[in-house]
């Protein structure tokens, strides 16, 4: 049996055609996703974007629609500048609860109307509102729409330690953590990935901390430890916003090398994002003894050194090569939809 698993993101979308057991025959991506619709107001770039990818890969993968059992999909596809909007689960959560709430959706217009098309739900926090004002209690809020197969595609693997905490290392930071039964408790998002991108592209700074054309190239796996520290200190002592004009100071008026400069910016926003596991507690009784570092590599060792300075005693595993974090959400979807019943 062929299937064709979709990661419809923000900006960017991948369409997969796999067998059952999770080997990946074909890849096609687009640049179009739910941006598409949030700027448009029409879900119609986004609807041909998607049938486009899926045709592409189907044909590489040497096939035919007519080939394909089922289209699969988690992630923005299910949020209201989607195609469907389906509602979030409440944590804690797990495989059994995805799979008894996968929905199938009709009228897609991204494949063949005899083909069905599922859709996971992503999962929320729990959210006790009572006696609070909005504001008050926005803190203790969060999502995620896609995560969740790659949590499930995680906890397929045997001898997956529990419990744990996951590091979905992206355009977003989402800590994830899970407890010994394998039930999601929540998330944690913070937009240090977008925050990144609008800094370097819209900001001075940027020029501090990238490489000029007669620059010299940075020596070959360059990370150096102490740099790390320092920023990771400067953000306890004065905050993002002020630490920020540092790279810029270290450009002007000291003697430093743009990739110094680059990698202490980068563990700015690193170390910023540790204020927010400080809030793991308030999804449950967690405390960090694993973890697992879902990202580039080069975001998986900065973040890999910052954590072990607070959680010396903590194991740490990274997955960086990209075709095992696109199995990820392959091998959970699967997994889901085969709960579900929907395949063997």
């Amino acid at each position: 049996m062929y299937f064709v698993t979709i990661d419809c993101g923000t900006t960017n979308s991948r369409a997969y055609v796999v067998d059952n057991n999770g080997i990946i025959l074909s890849k096609a991506t687009k640049t179009v996703g739910v941006k598409d619709t949030a700027t448009t107001g029409s879900r119609d770039t986004l609807r041909n974007g998607l049938r486009e990818i899926v045709q592409l890969a189907v044909e590489q993968a040497g096939l035919s629609i007519r080939d394909i059992s089922a289209v699969l999909s988690s992630g923005m596809i299910t949020s209201e500048i989607g195609l469907a909007e389906i509602p979030h689960l409440e944590a804690p959560c797990g495989a059994a609860e995805l799979a008894a709430a996968i929905t199938k959706v009709e009228d897609t217009g991204i494949v063949a109307e005899e083909i069905p098309v599922y859709f996971v739900r992503g999962i929320k926090n729990k959210m006790d509102t009572a006696g609070k004002s909005a504001t008050g209690v926005v803190g203790e809020l969060d999502f995620m729409r896609g995560e969740e197969t790659q949590v499930m595609g995680l906890l397929d693997r045997p001898d997956f330690p529990l419990p744990t905490t996951i590091l979905i290392l992206s355009s977003h930071t989402k800590f994830i953590p899970v407890d010994a039964s394998g039930m999601v408790q929540g998330s944690l998002t913070t937009m240090s990935g977008q925050t990144y991108d609008a800094i370097i592209n819209h900001t001075f700074v940027g020029k501090s901390v990238e490489r000029a054309g007669d620059s010299e190239n940075a020596p070959e796996d360059y990370f150096d430890p102490k740099v790390v520290d320092d920023a990771f200190e400067w953000i306890k002592k004065v905050g993002l916003v002020r630490a920020l004009m540092f790279p810029r100071f270290l450009d002007v008026l000291l003697d430093t090398a743009w990739y110094e400069r680059h990698l202490f910016f980068e563990a700015l926003i690193a170390a910023e994002d540790m204020l927010a596991i400080g809030q793991l507690s308030m999804l449950g009784d967690v405390s960090p003894s694993n973890f697992v570092l879902v990202g580039s590599p080069e975001r998986c060792r900065l973040y890999h050194h910052i954590l072990m300075k607070q959680y010396p005693s903590a194991s740490f595993t990274e997955i960086s090569e990209t075709q095992e974090i696109d199995e990820l959400s392959i091998h959970g979807i699967l997994n889901i939809t085969r709960q579900a019943g929907i395949i063997q």
